[in-house]
């Protein structure tokens, strides 16, 4: 494994010196460690074998990503890997996700074991997918394994490609492709407490104070000691303090995820986070819930607005239809959520041209608008009210 900047350069000099698409995967610590970052960085490509590189020891692979950079980059499930290859200095100005296209061209099953045996016929061994990729020396077979990972991703994608052309799919994946790549950072996501799991059972704002509290505390503990913030405190755990508003830690210690050998200043802890919700004043109390962004949950359609339910019923039924036609999933044929606000806030005339002028504006590509607009034009025509 590469951990050494003077083995890095002689990586760099051999992947510069390769030819052709350059495979590439990168392995994390999720449920171990804090945040998303890459724990080994697998590349193969023609005329340069593959390499394992360790982000710990180089820390900066941008020299690498600029080796490559011209490269087309073969990547599985891409928008997993690119936010931690992008932290390290990699990022390619163009790529093939083998796993987006074998949802294009209508595979069941998409993982990479799942995708190489289908297609190429070999079994991936499996069995180190979900291990603490931090550790320390790494074991001589998780590098096996992770080496296994970029060994027949080029050929993955050649046979991919083939049957996308055959299909008549391929100038579709390009575009997905290139999207993928010219994608910005995701921003940080707004109030993320609230997606604490088993966040629906908390109804009350004073309770919803106390999961901001405690997934804050969390965070905070978690980021310091560099581990997941399930292994500090569960959401469940967090959930039921919110549910019973303990008056102190020794009532805190009876509740499911607090007493099991967890120490008395662990318990202080929390409780302070639990007091801290008790004492806000009701101004201070956060919202019952996220301000929306967009159309509200399609189920309250009937009642608010029965055209627009009418509407998203016939355009659903299209959308079904023709994903079933063309053999792939319905949501890379159009996103859900693009075609609820399409459906809410339909334009005045109802034309291929307008629709399709709000698709791209949600970020629709061009071979979903020519495939989709048509329909969709249909289905807001079909509301008398659309007229």
């Amino acid at each position: 494994m590469t951990a050494t900047e003077e083995a890095l350069a002689e990586v760099v000099a051999a992947f510069a010196a390769g030819t052709g698409p350059v495979a590439v995967d990168a392995e994390r610590a999720s449920g171990y460690r804090y945040g998303q970052r890459a724990y080994l960085v697998q590349l193969r490509r023609e005329g340069a074998g593959s390499a394992l590189i360790d982000p710990v020891g180089c820390p900066d692979l941008s020299a690498l990503g600029e080796a490559i950079g011209d490269a087309e980059w073969v990547l599985h499930a891409a928008t997993q890997d690119l936010p931690c290859l992008r932290d390290i200095g990699m990022v390619p100005s163009r790529l093939f996700d083998t796993e987006l296209a074998g949802r294009l061209a209508g595979f069941a099953r998409v993982g990479l074991g799942a995708m190489v045996e289908n297609v190429l016929g070999f079994a991936l061994e499996k069995g180190h997918s979900a291990v603490d990729w931090s550790t320390r020396p790494l074991p001589e077979p998780w590098l096996r394994y992770a080496a296994l990972d970029v060994e027949l991703l080029v050929d993955l994608r050649d046979a991919l490609e083939e049957e996308l052309e055959q299909q008549g799919k391929l100038e579709w994946a390009r575009q997905e492709f290139a999207a993928i790549a010219a994608a910005p950072p995701a921003p940080p996501r707004k109030d993320p407490w609230r997606r604490t799991s088993g966040m629906h059972k908390v109804r009350r704002r004073r309770q919803m104070a106390v999961v901001r509290e405690l997934w804050t505390a969390r965070d905070q503990v978690a980021q310091r000691r560099d581990v997941s913030p399930g292994k500090v405190l569960s959401d469940s755990a967090i959930v039921e303090a919110a549910l019973h508003l303990p008056p102190n830690s020794h009532a805190l210690a009876g509740l499911p995820g607090f007493g099991h050998r967890m120490g008395r200043r662990q318990l202080e802890q929390w409780q302070a986070a639990v007091d801290r919700a008790r004492e806000l004043s009701e101004s201070e109390l956060p919202q019952p819930g996220q301000p929306l962004n967009g159309p509200p949950p399609p189920r309250s359609w009937a009642d608010k607005d029965p055209a627009a339910a009418a509407r998203l019923s016939a355009a659903r039924a299209s959308v079904t239809a023709l994903a079933e036609r063309l053999n792939l999933p319905q949501e890379n044929l159009i996103t859900p959520d693009t075609v609820r606000r399409l459906c809410w806030e339909p334009p005045a005339a109802p034309t291929e041209e307008s629709v399709a002028a709000i698709l791209a504006g949600h970020g629709a590509r061009r071979w979903q608008i020519e495939q989709v607009a048509p329909l969709l034009t249909e289905a807001l025509r079909a509301d008398p009210d659309a007229d």
